[in-house]
């Protein structure tokens, strides 16, 4: 079938809008009419090639839309059905055999390599190969094949435009919060970087009830936005010293960090500000070969702990429709952070993410691309 696309064909530049051709289904494949798609960093990182993604390729791993087909064996969604699409795993690694697919073994082959397991894409363009396949997916598109073990089926009458996010970056700053840190009722909790990932994290940490939840960054506006999310405390780390600031309010420092930069400079300051059997988080990604310079006595005489997450230690069909309820409950506003953009539109959705004029960017495919009271 013809579908169109947004195709990544050099780093550093603009999008091309194509046409192109996608194959039916496979088994274990799912076809989606995708109806939006939010624009994540790590997609403006692949197509600059700080993750060496192959191109030609079409991007976008945070798509929702609506089943159109199925391929053989799939029986966790029909036609019809509502989802959203996330990141994929290979269901059999050790990881995977104990639910911790966010580990799975093969993350990078099956998200980043551009192809599905056996090296094939479903996507070309007059009979020549464009990489497809990006977190099982590519839905920087009018249609996407995804799988069965990347698809969540999620309520009819949530707002499908505005789930996308919930696949990638949204789920990864609460996941660090409510299932990777795990942080309690009445903890402390300091969240550097208020992109929509750090955000995320403490509009969590309110739900789970956190007593002090600290945000740092250098935008005044964001921090503000912070506040108004649930942050009890801002300090902004390009007027004051973040370190000295969250000692002087927390005294012995704070439970939990989390870092959403991944600026090794930040993370040391996550690591400092945390108190006696503290941890703290990296969720943010550095550029490849980034390495980290820590006080080691610090982390052996205090018992503290510095840990990766990726995806927020997600169960996806769990965690969306939680976060979609607690959504419809005002206690998880994540409608705030984002701004739509036609899919004509897509470059100008990245400019604008890129220069910080938007937070969490989606970009809207034609038969949704108008709709009362958006922005």
């Amino acid at each position: 079938m013809k579908i169109h696309a947004a195709v990544a064909r050099a780093p550093h530049t603009p999008f091309s809008l194509e046409r192109l051709d996608l194959e039916e289904p496979r088994e274990g494949e799912i076809l989606i009419r995708v109806v939006a798609t939010g624009v994540c960093h790590t997609d403006i990182v692949m197509r600059d090639q700080h993750l060496p993604v192959p191109q030609p390729v079409v991007l976008g791993h945070e798509g929702a839309g609506i089943v159109e087909r199925v391929g053989p064996g799939v029986a966790k969604v029909a036609p019809g059905d509502h989802v959203v699409m996330t990141f994929n795993s290979c269901g059999h690694c050790p990881s995977c055999h104990d639910h911790e697919e966010t580990y799975c073994h093969e993350f990078f082959p099956r998200n980043f390599f551009g192809s599905r397991a056996d090296g094939s894409s479903g996507l070309s363009c007059e009979g020549v190969p464009v990489h497809g396949n990006i977190f099982g997916q590519s839905s920087f598109a009018s249609h996407a094949l995804c799988h069965e073990r990347n698809v969540v089926k999620v309520p009819k009458d949530a707002d499908l435009a505005l789930l996308g996010p919930l696949a990638c970056g949204i789920q990864t700053g609460a996941g660090a919060v409510m299932n990777a840190l795990k942080v309690e009722p009445g903890k402390v909790l300091a969240v550097f970087g208020m992109g929509s990932v750090g955000l995320a994290a403490v509009m969590a940490a309110r739900v789970v009830g956190a007593s002090r939840i600290v945000a740092v960054d250098v935008n005044e506006t964001r921090l503000a936005l912070a506040a108004e999310l649930g942050a009890t405390d801002i300090v902004n780390g390009k007027a004051t010293d973040a370190v000295a600031a969250i000692m002087a309010l927390t005294g012995a420092g704070v439970d939990y960090s989390i870092d959403a930069s991944g600026v090794p400079t930040v993370i040391d300051q996550c690591v400092r500000v945390l108190a006696p059997r503290g941890t703290c988080g990296i969720v943010g990604a550095s550029p490849a070969g980034a390495t980290l310079t820590l006080d080691l006595t610090h982390i052996l005489s205090g018992g503290r702990r510095v840990r990766g997450i990726v995806e927020g230690d997600s169960n996806p069909d769990v965690l969306i429709p939680l976060l979609i309820d607690l959504n419809r409950q005002g206690r998880f506003p994540f409608d705030r952070l984002v701004t739509f953009y036609d899919f004509a539109d897509i470059n100008q959705a990245v400019e604008d993410s890129e220069k910080g004029i938007v937070l969490k960017p989606i970009v809207l495919q034609p038969a949704f691309d108008t709709v009362p009271g958006r922005k």
